[in-house]
């Protein structure tokens, strides 16, 4: 417990020598502390570990300008990320994406696609809830337009993405603002908000654009007493302005805050105090290191990338000419196994040759024999052909001889049918004069005539019939398409991350902050046109609340 105790005192002195320098707070999650006070003497839990929190008590108008040392940049940009993914300062859902990749940028450096594959950011809380539930998108689309976005950071340091995440943010309409609730003369229910510019006056369920505002530089003097705040405005001619706080802690509050933020808004305005432009100067001379030392260790991760790649191409080279080598090796064994087989091919053809001349002498004799067999069957075949030619003499001599016995041979049948006819009518005409002599019989009749018979034939036809065939053909057609290139600025960025993920947006879940956003987007208005435009007379704003 003791030396729990020493380390928290020597926190607490620590903290005193940063506050001087950074406009810092710590606080509780119940109140802020006070640095002329020891931490146990103050209102802390008493439950253990106690937690505190670091945090800025007075946002910087130009955080590029004002957040001189890198360690306060860093701690920064994590306090206005949380109040960003906590919902307590309002952003549009295409910066929140443009803002989660410079924090994926801050974190994990270039983009790598080697490294950084689909799914790496699943477990990374990057966008409001209220931005995911406004759209119909899953966590895979989110993280692809995230990582769009991030792989276009590429070059930027943990430093640079971090500051330009605070560039964008510091044009949010709540960036910066603390919000009491207060009460007019009227009873009427308002807030007060106090930032780097002056105080505004809001509608309760309207944070983002004030009915009025007070810049600092308009501002005489600012008091309370009890609950009653008075704000006198530098025209000794206007009204007061009055109302009342719920609490006296809280008017002491607000008045700390005043009280800083004008102070902070004149220093801006004059020139720096010689610790500043010290510090300053070593930060610009720190930033010159750095830049030069990131400019050594890239040009030898330049010159080293160079050596793997010339390492890796000679070794490329070595195996392909091991590859040549291994082929060439096997193109010579292959070439002495075809000597080889050459060598045996020609020894088998000469042998084959050999055997052919052999042959080739067999053939000539066997012509020579063939030839002498041919002359006798030449002389053989002319006397069987003369044979052949008596024999057709022969046959020719006997078909006359059977073609004339024929002729003889109707001849005689004519003859021997005429005769048979001659008898007949000579039986008949014996017949006919016996019959006259014997009988005289007048009812006997000859003999009647054979009947002629006729044969008739019928006739046959067949008829054919031919098919035709026929053919079809068909044609195909391709289509192109072609890319859309993505603009790189910051607007279009914005205007194109609006445009992709408006369709999915989910009308009935806006917030009416997103709503008002909207209409200042419509109307082209912003947090600094806002506040020109609504800072009237102080006179003026006092008679309209």
């Amino acid at each position: 417990m003791a030396s729990a105790l020493a380390a928290k005192m020597g926190f607490n002195s620590l903290m005193r020598k940063q506050a001087k320098t950074f406009n810092v707070r710590i606080s509780t999650m119940e109140s802020d502390l006070e640095f002329s006070c020891e931490v146990l003497d103050q209102e802390v839990p008493k439950e253990e570990p106690i937690i505190f929190h670091f945090l800025a008590k007075f946002y910087p108008e130009n955080a590029e300008e004002e957040l001189v040392q890198d360690i306060t940049q860093h701690l920064f940009f994590l306090q206005v990320k949380k109040k960003i993914l906590e919902e307590e300062i309002h952003c549009p859902p295409e910066a929140s994406v443009l803002l989660a990749s410079y924090a994926v940028h801050a974190e994990y450096g270039d983009y790598d696609p080697a490294v950084h594959k689909p799914g790496f950011l699943a477990e990374e809380e990057l966008l409001p809830k209220r931005v995911i539930n406004l759209y119909q998108m899953t966590p895979e689309m989110w993280e692809e337009r995230i990582t769009a976005c991030y792989a276009e950071h590429r070059g930027r340091t943990r430093d640079e993405a971090e500051m330009e995440y605070l560039k964008i943010a510091q044009d949010l309409d709540m960036y910066g603002v603390n919000y009491f609730l207060i009460r007019n003369k009227k009873g009427t229910d308002l807030l007060l908000g106090v930032d780097a510019l002056g105080l505004h006056i809001y509608e309760p369920d309207n944070k983002l654009t004030p009915k009025c505002s007070f810049p600092w530089n308009e501002i005489r003097n600012i008091s309370y007493s009890d609950k009653e705040f008075t704000i006198k405005p530098l025209d000794k001619k206007a009204n007061v302005f009055k109302f009342n706080s719920s609490r006296l802690r809280v008017n002491k509050l607000i008045l700390q805050l005043c009280i800083g933020n004008h102070d902070l808004f004149m220093r801006r305005r004059r020139v720096d105090s010689l610790e500043v432009q010290q510090m300053k100067a070593q930060a610009r001379e720190e930033r010159a290191r750095k830049q030069v030392e990131r400019q050594r260790l890239q040009r030898e991760k330049q010159l080293r990338e160079e050596a793997e790649r010339a390492r890796d191409e000679l070794e490329r080279r070595l195996i392909q000419l091991q590859d040549e080598a291994d082929m060439a090796n096997e193109a010579l064994l292959r070439s002495e196994q075809t000597a080889d087989l050459l060598a045996e091919k020609a020894q088998i053809a000469e042998e084959e040759a050999k055997l052919l001349a052999q042959k080739a002498a067999e053939a000539e004799t066997e012509m020579q024999r063939i030839k002498v067999t041919a002359i006798r069957g030449q002389e053989e075949r002319r006397l069987m052909e003369q044979k052949m030619l008596e024999a057709k003499m022969v046959a020719l001599k006997m078909a006359e001889e059977s073609e004339r016995r024929a002729k003889e041979a109707e001849q005689l049948k004519q003859d021997l049918l005429e005769a048979r006819d001659s008898e007949r009518r000579a039986k008949n005409k014996l017949l006919e004069i016996t019959s006259k002599a014997v009988y005289m019989s007048p009812g006997l009749a000859p003999d009647s005539m054979p009947q002629d018979v006729s044969f008739s034939r019928e006739n046959l036809s067949f008829d054919f019939k031919d098919t035709d065939m026929k053919r079809l053909s068909m044609e195909i057609e391709k289509e192109k398409v072609e890319y859309m290139e993505k603009s790189k600025h910051l607007q279009e960025q914005l205007n194109e991350l609006k445009t992709e993920i408006e369709s999915l947006k989910l009308k009935e879940r806006e917030t009416p902050l997103d709503i008002i956003h909207n209409q200042n987007t419509e109307q082209g208005t912003s947090k600094h046109s806002n506040f020109k435009k609504v800072t009237p007379s102080s006179a003026a704003c006092i008679k309209c609340i």
